[in-house]
């Protein structure tokens, strides 16, 4: 999907982690400039609904452990 769009795959991670309701403020680090530019160009990538589906699409909820 990124390939196709143009973008990294890091791009695509941070736009779909931004298009998540619950994330209002994601922690990224790096020692590159590069790698912080390519998170600010991020912020411009809008995800459509399939999109977002299809990245969703092969995960496995887990049961929280732990908790009592």
């Amino acid at each position: 999907m990124a390939a196709k769009r143009g973008i990294s795959m890091a791009q695509l991670s941070l736009a779909w982690l931004l298009s998540q309701p619950a994330v209002t403020a994601p922690i990224v680090g790096t020692t590159a400039e590069k790698h912080i530019i390519e998170a600010v160009e991020a912020l411009d990538i809008t995800l459509s609904e399939e999109e977002i589906a299809q990245l969703e699409a092969p995960y496995i909820t887990h049961p929280v452990l732990g908790m009592m």
